[in-house]
């Protein structure tokens, strides 16, 4: 998943708001998102290396999402999948073991370039192992693509100005399809002006191709555009408080 924004207790009814697209090469085989038959997860999987980019254990109350860091793919050999974070966090050992400890505890050095945001109904943390420690984040609306946390690349900036302007008022109203709208901006592919573009050693080519929120390429692109959201009034009422809704364009899935 290339970018995802992370609305963090902002509404009362909808404390947790997270929406993203999963950005991958279409030859990578991999499963939509599911309850797995092996772990209390719903998420999607990887098939290549087994793990996830965004899930949820509704039980437990806990998500996650992944991205990677740009970097040159030789430096990934001999590493471990970055879709492990996201399984192991989700069904972690220690059932106990909160987002801040799961991050504190963690051996990043073991995996490539990662950005990680993980949480429970009452605590996120974002994590990079290539950036500072863990930070516990306060109320606020955050972007992530394939740098650290808010980093103001031009798709950052244009899906966190759509998510407060069109999604985050329909969040406060009654009977309003805010989760249509949040759907709708994930699939905005305005291209920004090429002097605009981050120059992060990919080439032109690259950078305007990965520098919108969709993106729809032959061989690459947008495969999935995933919300997870947990509702206040649903679980005060005793019912499932945690959903996730993914639109798949994967025709492998």
């Amino acid at each position: 998943m290339c970018i995802v924004a992370l609305c963090w207790q902002l509404t009362a009814n909808y404390p947790i708001v997270v929406l993203g697209n999963r950005d991958e090469f279409r030859a990578r085989p991999a499963l939509a998102c599911q309850p797995w038959p092996d772990r209390p997860i719903i998420a999607g999987r990887d098939l290549q290396s087994g793990g996830a980019w965004f899930g949820v254990n509704p039980e437990a109350g806990r998500w996650a999402v992944v991205t990677n860091v740009r970097e040159p793919v030789s430096a990934h050999e001999g590493l471990r999948s970055r879709g492990e974070l996201v399984a192991d966090f989700l069904d972690p050992q220690d059932q106990a073991c909160s987002p801040l400890t799961y991050a504190r505890q963690l051996a990043g050095q073991a995996y490539p370039g990662f950005n990680l945001l993980i949480g429970t109904r009452d605590q996120a943390v974002y994590i990079s192992n290539r950036g500072d420690g863990p930070i516990v984040l306060a109320p606020g609306l955050y972007v992530l693509s394939n740098a650290a946390l808010d980093t103001p690349w031009p798709k950052v900036e244009r899906l966190r100005q759509r998510v407060a302007q069109e999604v985050l008022p329909l969040l406060v109203q009654p009977k309003t399809d805010w989760l249509a709208a949040a759907f709708t901006v994930l699939q905005d592919n305005v291209q920004p002006p090429i002097e605009q573009l981050p120059d992060t050693g990919i080439g032109l080519a690259w950078e305007q191709m990965l520098g919108t929120i969709w993106i729809d390429q032959p061989a690459y692109g947008s495969r999935a555009s995933t919300v997870l959201y947990y509702q206040a009034r649903v679980d005060q009422s005793g019912g499932m408080p945690w959903q996730i809704v993914e639109h798949s364009f994967d025709s492998s899935s």
